[in-house]
């Protein structure tokens, strides 16, 4: 993972890009479909919960979500200085493309008017002060992903990724990616990690199992932690209501949350040693059962 950094492409971001921005953090995937977007909501409620300012920019330009997941439909309105400013949803506040395109337009934008976007909503925006800027790219290691990696001042990136092999070679050239352009990893979180029965309880590795921990320790990161695959957390997207609101005591939600306490740490030993601290791991668990249906 030793590579160097090829001419012209490390990062020059600047502070002033967004001043009142404590902490930016990237989540991003190697490949679609693993739950990125589902991992970016939750946490950055979690975050909100513990009293946290937190904002959220939804990076992903092509398919932006984030609207229907935090349950919010409203144009973004501009502040005295011209900026915009940014709605509020569960103490969240929220930045997508999709305020701006309806829920069937398709977005066709050329590489040069992504990283524009990009940019726009990261100076363009009266974030105000928070602690915690979850920006959520767009899957893969594209424009969007190169362009805020040069123009945001990002404390690390997070990686989302299911547990099978296959997304597990994408993790690693996402990795890849950011430390070319001197990001630091913060972390990696499995996805998908097993099926509880909601029936017996009986757990079922559908996309195998701890794929996301062995990348980890094969890479040589922190591993954040692991979810469940549970049809809750799907129907609190389409609804609107993500299911640290939903369910707040389910034991999901308690997953999402233990995430986001790890994260928190790791920001600050981040901050305060480099990237090259201590990793932090969660304590390996046992299935919660054995029984069949």
């Amino acid at each position: 993972m030793g590579a160097t950094v090829p001419r012209g492409l490390a990062a020059t971001s600047d502070r002033s890009t967004i001043p009142t921005v404590r902490h930016a953090i990237a989540v991003a995937s190697g490949k679609g479909g693993v739950g990125k977007s589902t991992v970016s909501v939750n946490v950055a409620v979690a975050l909100a919960e513990t009293g946290a300012s937190v904002g959220l920019l939804d990076g992903d330009i092509y398919g932006p979500n984030i609207p229907i997941m935090m349950g919010i439909k409203q144009a973004l309105e501009r502040s005295e200085t011209g900026k915009i400013t940014p709605p509020v949803q569960y103490g969240v506040r929220l930045v997508s493309v999709g305020f701006v395109a309806g829920e069937s337009d398709a977005i066709i934008y050329r590489g040069p008017l992504v990283g524009k976007m990009i940019q726009r909503f990261l100076s363009g925006v009266d974030w105000g002060d928070l602690d915690y800027l979850i920006i959520d790219l767009p899957p893969g290691t594209g424009d969007a992903s190169l362009t805020l990696a040069q123009s945001a001042p990002l404390t690390g990136a997070v990686i989302v990724t299911t547990p099978q092999e296959v997304a597990l070679a994408d993790v690693r050239k996402c990795i890849t990616m950011f430390r070319r352009v001197n990001v630091p990893i913060l972390g990696v979180v499995e996805n998908m990690s097993y099926f509880l029965c909601p029936r017996c309880g009986e757990r079922t590795d559908i996309f195998s199992h701890g794929g996301g921990r062995a990348a980890s320790e094969e890479l040589d990161l922190p591993f954040l932690g692991e979810i469940p695959l549970d049809p809750r957390v799907r129907v609190g997207g389409d609804e609107g209501r993500p299911i640290v609101v939903a369910n707040p005591d389910s034991s999901l939600a308690l997953a999402f949350r233990e995430i986001a306490g790890n994260l928190a740490a790791r920001v600050s030993v981040v901050t305060l040693t480099g990237p090259d601290a201590v990793q932090i791991e969660l304590p390996k668990k046992e299935p919660e059962s054995s029984r069949s249906c």
